[in-house]
């Protein structure tokens, strides 16, 4: 349980549903709700496919290109650092081309609920914590990003912009921090594995 939990609060942060929440509102401002709900369930769905499809996919390409796993932690906090740092500096989070015929799978989908962050840190998590962990943590916060599209317009209105601003920034920190730790226990495991040589 305690594996389980390391693994959800990373992801938690990378998939940030809240910090999402104003752009979500926004695709679907002045959709009838079962349009609304179709594009909630088209999003999650791609987002499910697509993340868990590149966690399973992903590992066999680092062996393949002779990537361990100290390369990627170093390399994938990174990312997650400099993602997180373009969400801190900015004033909202960056505005993509909208398709209007199919916002849930693209947009919503991807990149905004698994983007380069979410995909970064499912093989990060995977190489820590195995496989079961990282799968379920992966889908449950998906679902999760889900239920707060589903609960919109009441969690807006209990938040209001600047409380899911606020979250988001404070998200965005968090996973910078997460960044920061990746690239020093993959520093560690390079000396480590240097040492041992």
């Amino acid at each position: 349980m305690n594996t389980f939990w390391l693994c959800f609060v990373p992801m938690f942060v990378a998939v940030d549903a809240l910090g999402i929440l104003p752009l979500f509102m926004q695709l679907t401002q002045g959709l009838e709700r079962p349009k609304v709900r179709r594009i909630i369930f088209e999003s999650v769905l791609t987002a499910t496919v697509v993340a868990l499809v590149f966690l399973f996919i992903g590992q066999g390409i680092l062996r393949l290109l002779g990537i361990t796993v100290a390369d990627f932690m170093i390399a994938g906090g990174a990312l997650l650092f400099i993602l997180s740092l373009s969400d801190l500096i900015t004033a909202q989070k960056q505005r993509l081309q909208i398709d209007p015929e199919g916002p849930g799978a693209v947009p919503l989908g991807v990149p905004l609920i698994v983007g380069p962050g979410v995909l970064t840190t499912t093989l990060l998590l995977i190489s820590q914590h195995g496989l079961i962990p990282t799968v379920s943590a992966t889908i449950i916060n998906i679902a999760i990003a889900g239920i707060v599209f589903l609960m919109s317009e009441s969690i807006n209105r209990f938040l209001g912009k600047a409380g899911t601003r606020t979250i988001s920034k404070l998200s965005s920190l968090i996973l910078a921090a997460i960044g920061v730790m990746m690239v020093r226990k993959g520093i560690m495991f390079l000396i480590a594995a240097g040492s041992a040589a």
